[in-house]
């Protein structure tokens, strides 16, 4: 039942991001990144701005790419930063496809639980090394994530030493000593009052990413739940969910000016 739920709410999220997208002035382009015997898909926007900007990788949901995740890059191109979301799923779907070829969101979720780490680790390595070199790119790459992404984001940082940043919303902290010693950039985590089981391992991950000597702010938003993110903007009636959005949008765009 509450699969069945989840998938109905992210049917019915999409129409308006799609709406979104499909009034964007901004440049969006699908682009394939190849590394070995893969090809990835991902999703980037392109800010209008004079000067280089910055590069920020958005790692999705266990929704995979959805027309949410390709929304929010538009919103970072819209802030001034150029937004790339690969599609982790990327080859992995019927006959070799992506998310949006998964017959339901069910088939989506049981998919990017299979997924192998290091096959992650090497996608997003490889959009990472296309967005070092990124014309349009003034050479600084962050790396967020949200729910499974925001996992996947604390995760690339303790394998990626030339991050600028990682943001992680609502993602489950790294709980390993060895890997919080390799991490390199600043975390900054974004977690909802309402969501105990993501919250648990945020005092594992202060108490390492500190004994490391690593910079890691995470906090707390009041009134949020898990997905807040989605969740605020889909329904501004959510008054905890909307609130949490407002505020932790406020504090990533100061913290994103450091980019630059």
């Amino acid at each position: 039942m509450k699969l069945a739920l989840c998938a109905a709410v992210l049917l019915l999220v999409q129409d308006p991001v799609k709406d979104r997208l499909e009034k964007s002035p901004r440049h969006l382009e699908w682009i394939q990144v190849k590394h070995g015997e893969r090809t990835v898909h991902a999703f980037i926007a392109f800010p209008e701005v004079k000067e280089k900007a910055p590069v920020v990788i958005l790692i999705h949901e266990i929704f995979g790419l959805s027309d949410w995740m390709r929304s929010m890059a538009d919103q970072l191109a819209e802030r001034g930063y150029i937004a790339i979301a690969p599609d982790l799923l990327s080859g992995m779907g019927p006959k070799g496809g992506k998310t949006s070829d998964f017959e339901s969101g069910d088939a989506v979720r049981a998919a990017i639980g299979k997924l192998p780490p290091e096959q992650v680790t090497a996608d997003l390595n490889a959009i990472c090394d296309f967005a070092k070199k990124e014309p349009g790119g003034n050479g600084k790459v962050a790396v967020g994530g949200f729910c499974w992404g925001g996992m996947q984001t604390f995760r690339f940082a303790t394998n990626r030493a030339d991050l600028s940043a990682a943001y992680v919303f609502y993602g489950r902290g790294v709980e390993s000593a060895e890997e919080i010693g390799r991490i390199a950039c600043p975390v900054y985590g974004f977690y909802a009052e309402k969501d105990p089981r993501v919250n648990d391992t945020i005092p594992k991950a202060e108490e390492l990413m500190k004994a490391a000597k690593k910079t890691f702010e995470p906090v707390v938003y009041k009134g949020g739940g898990h997905g807040f993110m989605r969740a605020g903007e889909m329904n501004p009636k959510d008054e905890g969910n909307a609130k949490a959005r407002t505020d932790a949008w406020k504090r990533w765009a100061d913290l994103l000016t450091k980019l630059r």
